[in-house]
């Protein structure tokens, strides 16, 4: 009988193992990030040690500084990952939006909710807002990385506003802080057990979300009897 192709001793189960781990190093990455939102966010940033995140994700120490060198890279990764690498769908979604500007600003409020207030990525402005003078680089970098982009973009819906008609002419640098600051509080009292509100019962988000946005809308409008008397409109 001749001797046993060593092609023959070669079965399935290799190549499929293979092929597990191969997808299992891919899916690393996005285990790691998930990971340490859901520590950066439980502990903050100081206390959570990447040993946590490691262990969390089912890797080694090792592993994870093969794709991210240190804490702070791993942060800055987390918030791209979880909220700054938005800023091109929300922007392609305004570039063919066809609606009003007060649509076009409800629109954007709700979907901030959807995408990231309700989400644990909100608990990532908690942590920079308590966090941030201990961190000055870390706020830099969140600066640039949300808050610049974000004002950007709600600059862009509200200067849509006006040259359309539908909004009065408005000092826009600090326009932009009167749809951020509602969105603000409504992710400190998610992430800080509704200490700000009065009652027993939890702020429902659509519900704030549609009162805030009527306020705001109803302070753009036109004023009656002509446009605004604003000496020095910013565009």
């Amino acid at each position: 009988m001749p001797p046993t192709s060593p092609t023959l001793l070669s079965s399935d189960p290799l190549p499929a193992t293979a092929a597990k781990r191969a997808r299992r190093k891919e899916a690393r990455p996005g285990e790691l990030l998930d990971a340490a939102l859901d520590l950066f966010v439980e502990k903050g940033f100081a206390a959570t040690r990447v040993e946590e995140v490691a262990a969390r994700a089912g890797v080694s120490k090792g592993t994870l500084f093969l794709y991210f060198p240190s804490k702070d890279e791993l942060f800055k990764a987390v918030v791209r990952h979880s909220i700054s690498g938005r800023f091109v769908e929300w922007n392609n979604d305004f570039q063919v939006f066809q609606g009003t500007t007060r649509e076009m600003l409800g629109y954007c409020m709700n979907s901030w909710w959807q995408r990231v207030g309700a989400t644990t990525a909100s608990g990532l402005t908690k942590l920079i807002m308590s966090e941030a003078g201990n961190f000055p680089e870390l706020a830099a970098f969140y600066r640039q990385e949300v808050v610049e982009p974000g004002h950007c973009l709600i600059r862009r819906i509200l200067q849509r506003g006006m040259d359309r008609g539908e909004f009065r002419t408005i000092d826009l640098d600090y326009a932009v802080y009167s749809v951020v600051a509602p969105l603000l509080f409504l992710v400190l009292s998610r992430h800080s057990m509704g200490v700000c509100v009065s009652g027993d019962a939890e702020l429902d988000p659509q519900r704030y979300i549609d009162m805030q946005l009527g306020i705001i809308l109803d302070g753009l409008s036109p004023r009656r009897g002509g446009p605004s008397a604003d000496p020095k409109p910013k565009v």
